[in-house]
């Protein structure tokens, strides 16, 4: 086997996490009154909650669910709310507990956010409203910060 061949090849041992599919798995749009809301009133304040999910499909398969949630509010209205859950099937192998959870956590999230994105912004527009776009999330960070606060739970 030529040196190049070696190079692309994974070690036998080699953490490998592999995309086979995404889809929209669920999704839900609510506007309770429409788009009637005039033009020059339009500053809503938004609320966005993403949570990660992951089911065992086999023995080295994973299906993981990144749910977001986008609410906005004028005052004590609601002017929509988007609730939307990207899925993706991803192979996960040689991976330690803690590869695991951070595949899950973060990587896999990271792959599906693009799509979660794009779907939830063309909710929002064809339902009338002007367009949103979900801001940049970094995934390793919120990872990061959930490892250490679930560190500091298990300490007190």
């Amino acid at each position: 086997m030529s040196e190049t061949e070696n190079e692309t090849k994974p070690q036998a041992n080699t953490p490998e996490i592999v995309l086979q599919q995404i889809y929209l798995k669920d999704c839900s749009y609510e506007a309770p009154n429409g788009p009637r809301i005039p033009a020059s009133q339009w500053n809503p304040k938004f609320s966005l909650n993403l949570n990660t999910a992951s089911t065992e499909l086999g023995t080295e398969l994973r299906e993981v669910v990144l749910t977001v949630t986008v609410e906005a509010k004028i005052g004590d209205n609601v002017a929509y709310l988007v609730e939307l859950k990207q899925a993706g099937v991803f192979v996960v192998r040689n991976c330690s507990e803690d590869d695991l959870k951070k595949a899950i956590g973060s990587i896999c999230p990271t792959v599906l956010f693009p799509y979660a994105r794009a779907a939830c912004s063309e909710l929002i527009t064809q339902g009338g409203f002007p367009q949103f776009l979900l801001p940049p999330v970094n995934f390793d960070s919120l990872f990061e910060r959930s490892m250490a606060e679930s560190t500091r739970i298990a300490v007190n």
